[in-house]
């Protein structure tokens, strides 16, 4: 009698659960028709979850260096990528060359510097993205009135530290150590960032002149506020590796510092200009003053008629109207350069200037 019970009463149980999840099921099964009549796009078809998030522009993975979508991709258009400014490849493939060459005269051990990567994003996502602990450096671009900053990560400053004060080469990997960086440190990066940006001065010469000239280093990255945080920035990564050691090198140029010299960049070749060429200016005018030119000493002049010009023979006198004293006028081309006084030098017959040439021929009289 008890089993029949104990049997009526598991029957009642597994009712009231299976009616229980066939409620459940027909709920979800209802919200997810309506989900599904939500995200049907406009040829009927159902979007997928990747596409739902590319959509409203979610992105789980790492942001920075990887291309958006949706409502962030729209906010980026401003952000100017590096590949419309042909002659930044141009400029850091210089520096890189030149960096190896002057990191390896500063250690004197042997240095192989690289471009790892090159992106345009904003100011704020590359603060919170820099590794602590780490140097950064503070620089002013003094013809273009704007700042720079340049990143150093531990690895390359205790790298650096080890290779100057004579340390071994070690096999395994140099522990980052979470303390402040020591007086002795910081001179040592200071010396190296200084050597960096006088490479990068040179580098940028061919385009434009300017001058990097290091401000101050700072430990915290929201002390190295050099720009608005929603401002574009180009972020330039270089990896130097010295044998079994190195790190890793961040140049920061916000698009602002780069806008005075944004017509030069965007040119397709070192040659092409869209302003003045400094270096042609230099070499034209340095051939135009190794140019010979003949100067004419006028004495004086005269007008007479064409039948007396005629009936001139050897031993004829001219009679005009100037004193052994009076100044003569010194002409090129039919110019008028300026005046001086006839004399003689030695054998030489000379003429010394009155006052500076002059380049334009003198105005009307009246």
């Amino acid at each position: 009698m008890s089993d029949t019970n104990d049997t009526s009463q598991m029957t009642d149980d597994e009712r009231a659960a299976a009616e229980w999840e066939a409620s459940l099921a027909a709920e979800a099964e209802g919200g997810a028709a309506s989900v599904e009549a939500e995200m049907v796009s406009e040829d009927g078809r159902v979007l997928n979850q990747n596409e739902i998030d590319s959509l409203l522009g979610f992105d789980t993975g790492d942001v920075i260096g990887k291309p958006t979508s949706g409502i962030h991709a729209i906010l980026d258009k401003s952000l100017m990528a590096y590949e419309k400014l042909p002659m930044i490849e141009v400029v850091f493939d210089r520096l890189v060359r030149m960096m190896s060459t002057s990191l390896r005269n500063f250690t004197s051990d042997s240095v192989d510097v690289s471009i790892d990567s090159m992106i345009s994003m904003r100011f704020d996502d590359y603060l919170n993205s820099i590794p602590l602990p780490a140097m950064l450096v503070i620089f002013r671009a003094i013809e273009w009135e704007n700042f720079g900053l340049v990143t150093i990560d531990s690895s390359q400053i205790y790298s650096t530290v080890d290779v100057l004060l004579g340390g071994r080469r070690a096999q395994r990997p140099i522990r980052v150590e979470g303390r402040p960086y020591t007086t002795i440190e910081q001179d040592i990066v200071q010396r190296m960032v200084e050597v960096m940006l006088h490479d990068m001065s040179s580098s940028f010469d061919p385009i434009s002149p300017v001058t990097f000239q290091l401000e101050r280093l700072e430990g915290n990255p929201r002390f190295a506020t050099i720009t608005r945080p929603s401002d574009a920035i180009l972020l330039v990564r270089l990896r130097v590796e010295m044998e079994e050691r190195g790190g890793s090198v961040e140049i920061v140029l916000p698009h602002n510092t780069l806008e005075p010299i944004r017509e030069l960049l965007l040119q397709m070749f070192m040659g092409e200009k869209f302003g003045q060429d400094k270096m042609w200016e230099r070499h034209i005018a340095r051939e135009v003053r190794s140019t010979k030119v003949d100067v004419d000493v006028i004495l004086d002049e005269k007008k007479m008629q064409l039948s007396d010009v005629l009936n001139f023979k050897v031993g004829t006198t001219l009679l005009l109207n100037r004193a052994p004293d009076d100044s003569v006028q010194l002409k090129c081309n039919g110019v008028h350069l300026g005046s001086g006084k006839v004399g003689r030098v030695g054998d030489n017959v000379a003429v010394r200037l009155n006052d500076p040439l002059k380049s334009r021929p003198p105005e009307p009289e009246a």
